[in-house]
Order: C-alpha cells, then sequence, then structure tokens
C-alpha cells in the first residue's frame, strides 16, 4: 500500500513524465469513495489509521519549499500532479488549492502542467468543475460502461450512476483525458464492453484517452494484464476515428 506525503517526487510518470505528485488526503491513511480492486494504495478499510487532510496552507508551504528545492537542484518537473492515496477532490479545499497550485507553478516552473487525477465523482460540481477547467490535464476516470461493471471495478462508496458521469464530463467540451483501466477478467474489457465503452467516447469526445492495465500488486488477487499490443488492438476503431490514445502496459 502507497501512503505519500503531501508534496512527494518527482517521480517518472508513464503517462505524464517527471511528475512532482500533490496528495489532498492523509499521509499515512486513505479515504477514497471508491474501493477499486486494482488499487495501489490496497483497500479503504486498510488506510483508516490517518484521518488528517491537509489545509490549503499545509499545501502552499510545503509546495513551495519543495518547487524551491527542486529548481536549485535543477530537477526537471513536467507535471505537478494531484493524485495522492485517494481522491483529491475530497479535500474539501480543492478548488483553493488548485489556485494555490497554480500561481506556485508560474513562479517556480512555468512550462510544467498542473494535472489532476480523479475518479470523476464530483465534477459535476459547481466548485471542483470551475477547478478542474483551470487546470492543463483534468484526467477523468472512467473504467467501465454500466453500473454494474462500476460496482464490480471501482466499488463506489454511495449512489454512482455512469450516465449522470457521462453529463459531467460533456461540459468540459471535450477538454480532458480520459484515463481507463483494462483488466483481464470475466466481463472486463472482453469485446462487448469495449464496444460499449467506446460508444461512451464518442458521446463525450476527449481529447485524448489514456488506456493502461495494472503496473503494481493489486489488493484483489488474482488480475490480470493486457500486453500493450492488445489494447492497440481494442481502441483500433477509435483510433481509426482520430481519437488520441495513449497506451500504457
Amino acid at each position: 500500500m502507497l501512503r505519500e506525503d503531501t508534496v512527494f517526487g518527482p517521480i517518472f510518470s508513464r503517462r505524464l513524465g517527471s511528475s512532482l505528485g500533490i496528495n489532498l488526503l492523509p499521509k499515512n491513511g486513505k479515504v477514497c469513495n471508491f474501493d477499486c480492486i486494482y488499487c495501489e494504495c490496497g483497500w479503504n478499510k486498510d488506510g483508516l489509521q490517518d484521518r488528517s487532510i491537509p489545509s490549503a496552507k499545509d499545501v502552499e508551504e510545503a509546495l513551495e519549499e519543495k518547487l524551491k528545492a527542486c529548481q536549485a537542484a535543477g530537477t526537471p518537473i513536467d507535471s505537478i500532479t494531484f493524485s495522492g492515496d485517494g481522491e483529491p477532490t475530497l479535500n474539501p479545499e480543492f478548488p483553493a488549492i488548485i489556485d494555490v497550485t497554480i500561481r506556485l507553478r508560474d513562479r517556480y516552473y512555468p512550462s510544467a502542467k498542473v494535472s489532476v487525477l480523479t475518479n470523476a465523482t464530483r465534477c459535476g460540481q459547481p466548485g471542483i468543475f470551475e477547478a478542474l477547467r483551470k487546470v492543463d490535464n483534468p484526467i477523468l476516470k472512467l473504467d467501465a460502461p454500466t453500473d454494474k461493471e462500476v460496482a464490480l471495478i471501482n466499488r463506489p462508496v454511495g449512489e454512482y450512476h455512469v450516465k449522470d458521469v457521462v453529463e459531467a464530463m460533456k461540459k468540459f467540451d471535450g477538454d480532458f483525458v480520459l484515463q481507463t483501466m483494462f483488466l483481464r477478467g470475466p466481463g472486463w474489457a472482453c469485446q462487448d464492453w469495449v464496444e460499449r465503452w467506446m460508444d461512451i467516447v464518442r458521446q463525450i469526445r476527449p481529447r485524448e484517452i489514456q488506456v493502461y492495465t495494472i503496473d503494481r500488486e493489486t489488493p484483489m488477487k488474482g488480475l490480470g494484464k493486457y500486453t500493450p499490443e492488445e489494447m492497440r488492438a481494442m481502441v483500433q476503431p477509435l483510433q481509426n476515428e482520430g481519437f488520441k490514445i495513449q497506451i500504457k502496459g
């Protein structure tokens, strides 16, 4: 189980390059409204020991200190990335933290992108939506085309409906990155699954799609991964239609 400081890295990201991470959730716990079977942070029940959440001021101080240190050392940063131990938009000061991050990015690393990895459950809320519109890379997750399949893969806490998330994604007018995990197993990423997922992609029309598979140990055992070649074959119809797709094995 990964447990991250408020600001950590930079680390090499398969999708974002040299990525300085920001964790808006507990340093020694996990807070998420998904409980994904593949989550590298482990099950929600195993992350209850710490429920403290950093404030906007905490993030500002930690981020400025790290950016100064990286700048002095000549460390490259391609992306300042909100990820961490759970869902970043659950931090009640998320919109204010985005403003702080953009200001510090502009001061110390103006060429770096600001990226947010989110499960998209809250992107329809006005404050969250407006904050996500300010960042360079709002990376919104949709792992399955139906509520039933989401329940198997992501195990949402509380009410969740794919149709509501799709409607929220449409409000971005295509200016976002769609992220989807492909898992090998009964009913996951089979041909019918992929066809229905591609139909949703055609509705929301993201500027880029990130298709990836498991890379680290997962809390549910026995999950299988796809090769890049297999994933490329599955999404080939979208590539033929002109969608930009990044595939990571």
